[in-house]
């Protein structure tokens, strides 16, 4: 294979872009930067460990059949995972190198339980008879939806968490999910979209 890695990620950019959302394209593809490709595997770095968990999870289906459409039948994708970015010089950031993983689904799977318990089964401390349909007021306010998310570079990452989160809670790589950033960038308009839409999707 004589491409580059630029021609060859350049490539799988143009399948992947055709068969992702825009705005999941624009936030989890455009960022990554293609390091090298040795035979048949491709380097791209990511711009964290969170980032890379995500790709795992969502997208390495559509990463693996691209880069087998370039590669070949034996391409393999490894990650530069950026740790931290030097103070002082941003173009050299710390990073850690990690192998894709060797699983079709990385999703949370599902158990079962039981149905029927006896009165010798381990009783869960939390569940206080009599109150199991108590309704709490969450004191959401209807104008902080996602609908009137006000999205830009410095949040398009934690809306897409928050957005993923909101359609399955406790089913993403986002558990627990942190929101960290400046006043005025969203937090508390984002956690109140996502609690609006959970009680949207799941009512009780």
């Amino acid at each position: 294979m004589n491409n580059s890695h630029q021609d060859v990620w350049q490539n799988c950019l143009t399948i992947i872009k055709d068969n992702v959302p825009s705005i999941s394209y624009r936030t989890w593809f455009e960022p990554i930067v293609p390091i090298r490709v040795d035979s048949n595997v491709l380097t791209i770095q990511v711009p964290s460990p969170f980032f890379y968990e995500y790709l795992e999870e969502q997208y390495i289906d559509i990463l693996r059949k691209t880069l087998r459409k370039e590669l070949g039948p034996d391409a393999k994708l490894e990650y530069n995972v950026v740790i931290e970015n030097s103070q002082f010089d941003q173009s050299k950031p710390y990073t850690i190198k990690i192998p894709t993983r060797n699983k079709t689904d990385l999703r949370n799977r599902p158990f079962s339980l039981p149905l029927d318990s006896d009165s010798n089964s381990i009783k869960n401390p939390f569940i206080i008879p009599g109150i199991r349909k108590l309704h709490v007021d969450p004191m959401l306010n209807s104008d902080n939806s996602f609908q009137n998310f006000i999205e830009g570079d410095c949040n398009r990452l934690a809306r897409s968490a928050g957005f993923a989160v909101a359609n399955k809670p406790g089913g993403t790589a986002f558990n627990p999910l942190l929101l960290y950033g400046n006043s005025g960038l969203g937090k508390t308009h984002l956690a109140q979209a996502i609690g609006i839409l959970v009680k949207e999707k799941f009512p009780e």
